[in-house]
């Protein structure tokens, strides 16, 4: 019988430097000789890459941004993330349902209750075996990406009020999640932020 594979995700607001560690994870995972894939959310599918463009770059109504970051996660567990578990492939994706809950309940608004019978809808008994969540304040992850992108989309042209209102609604998400979520501090040197991600891992997995 096949084991079950793994399912990691990063979370954090943007410039609190996920991609490296995403990388630093993934040879990890080859290195102890599993498959890996890597995803990102919005995203991991062809239609879910079609809706995130409308999620980042169109304006719309609260529910509906909520609504079609479900629909987009619902394609991407049935094409990507349930078929890769079940066959033993380790999943590390960037950002799941735990952004959802920081972006759009914590920094837009939208009901917890609501989003909770998104997530039950959506993923019912489905969690990620592990999640780091990167934490810095909005204002350094400000002047990390001033010179990073020359585009911007409209969740990163929020003011920092709304990034506190995430931050803080992440750092909720991570009391509730029963260790799930591990709160790494990402303010510090990249290579002290990837230290503290491989202990983690080889302690949950190794």
């Amino acid at each position: 019988m096949t084991m079950r594979g793994r399912f990691i995700t990063f979370e954090g607001i943007d410039g609190a430097g996920k991609s490296t560690q995403i990388a630093a994870t993934i040879d990890w995972v080859h290195s102890h000789a599993y498959e890996v894939v890597q995803s990102r959310e919005p995203g991991g599918t062809p239609l879910g890459e079609q809706l995130r463009e409308l999620l980042l770059h169109e304006s719309m109504h609260l529910e509906t941004e909520a609504l079609l970051m479900f629909a987009a996660r619902r394609e991407h567990l049935a094409q990507l993330i349930e078929p890769a578990l079940k066959r033993g492939t380790w999943v590390v994706c960037d950002r799941f349902s735990d952004a959802t809950f920081a972006y759009q309940s914590g920094g837009r608004g939208l009901p917890a209750e609501k989003f909770s019978e998104l997530e039950a809808w959506v993923h019912p008994g489905l969690q990620p075996d592990l999640t780091f969540l990167f934490d810095l304040p909005p204002e350094i992850a400000a002047q990390r990406l001033v010179s990073g992108r020359a585009h911007a989309d409209r969740f990163e042209l929020e003011q920092r009020d709304f990034f506190e209102r995430v931050r803080n609604a992440y750092l909720l998400r991570a009391e509730q999640s029963g260790g799930r979520i591990v709160v790494i501090n990402s303010a510090r040197r990249p290579e002290l932020v990837c230290a503290d991600v491989l202990a983690h891992l080889e302690e949950r997995f190794a």
